[in-house]
């Protein structure tokens, strides 16, 4: 029987590790490839065409949730299984948004992270079980139609607003993005005005209450 190859993300090692000596107890799966960020998990998805991407939310330069939109983009039979510690309505709405199949939870039992992936793999969702599908449901009505400021944002914009709140300077953006200092100060200023926050620190506010960033 073809196993079902993962890539596994998560920039804690232990994390990791842990995690992977799950996995490789199940005859059915191979890990195939680590990654300690959605930049790097975006290289090995080239490298390695993983069946699954099983992939932590806040990790630095580049989140679970940003880097799932782009894989998907670039891999679409990729499919996606976020680990995410929190279980509220909104982590899971965003996940669902940008087009991932499961979402677990990194508290779940041995067996949920196998029924994942099996259901996963057979092109079903999954949820974890303490996560309501019932209010996830009641969400998605609540807001269809009506988009929040965090998705009026581009996927650049939410790259630069990560980085903003990681405490990068904007040459160090322009630098590490390959664009003009211009470039990364014009997506700083729509990114305030779509977010109705005009300063570096509440910034740094709204990114933790995403949880794109984790506070130290």
């Amino acid at each position: 029987m073809k196993k079902i190859r993962i890539l596994l993300v998560d920039d804690h090692r232990l994390v990791r590790a842990g995690i992977r000596a799950l996995l490789e107890q199940m005859s059915d799966v191979s890990v195939v490839a680590e990654a300690s960020n959605g930049r790097e998990a975006l290289e090995l998805l080239q490298t390695h065409g993983p069946d699954i991407l099983l992939i932590d939310i806040a990790m630095p330069e580049l989140n679970g949730l940003d880097a799932t939109e782009r894989a998907i983009a670039k891999h679409p039979g990729i499919k996606v299984i976020i680990l995410s510690m929190h279980s509220n309505e909104e982590y899971v709405l965003q996940a669902l948004r940008v087009g991932a199949s499961g979402y677990l939870l990194k508290d779940s039992a041995t067996g949920e992270l196998e029924l994942a992936i099996k259901a996963v793999s057979r092109g079903e969702s999954f949820l974890s079980s303490n996560v309501s599908k019932h209010i996830i449901n009641h969400y998605l009505d609540r807001t269809k139609g009506h988009p929040g400021p965090w998705n009026q944002l581009t996927s650049r914009q939410r790259e630069i607003l990560q980085m903003i709140a990681e405490g990068k300077t904007t040459k160090e953006i322009a630098f590490f993005l390959n664009i003009s200092a211009k470039t990364v100060e014009s997506h700083r200023a729509q990114v305030m005005e779509r977010l109705d926050i005009h300063d570096v620190p509440g910034l740094v506010r709204y990114a933790l209450q995403k949880g794109i960033i984790q506070p130290n």
